[in-house]
């Protein structure tokens, strides 16, 4: 699955459950800071090291670890080198969330 992605930050279709999608993507580097207000948003790491910023705090995943970024809460990912993810969060959610910007893009497969 993650072979087929080229673009670093690029949401794609892997299924959806009900009203939410499981999306995959390769990242590296820091991302923007933002929240999704109506949404929990899961975080898979499949392979990497992701760094979920918080305002109280970083959260540290390695492979086979999850987190979960409840609603409202700002938050910014960051991964040192290229990692690859599992997003699971409500159908339509942009990944830049409340942020907007010329970071914004819209699922592939969606």
């Amino acid at each position: 699955m993650f072979a087929g992605i080229a673009e670093q930050w690029l949401p794609h279709l892997v299924t959806r459950v009900g009203d939410y999608e499981v999306k995959a993507a390769k990242i590296q580097g820091e991302f923007v800071w933002h929240s999704h207000e109506d949404t929990d948003e899961m975080f898979l790491v499949v392979s990497g090291t992701l760094t979920i910023r918080l305002r109280d705090g970083d959260v540290v995943l390695g492979a086979g670890e999850l987190y979960v970024v409840p609603r409202g809460v700002e938050h910014c990912p960051a991964a040192p080198e290229e990692t690859a993810i599992l997003l699971f969060e409500r159908a339509g959610t942009l990944n830049t969330g409340d942020r907007g910007g010329d970071r914004t893009r819209a699922t592939v497969g969606a």
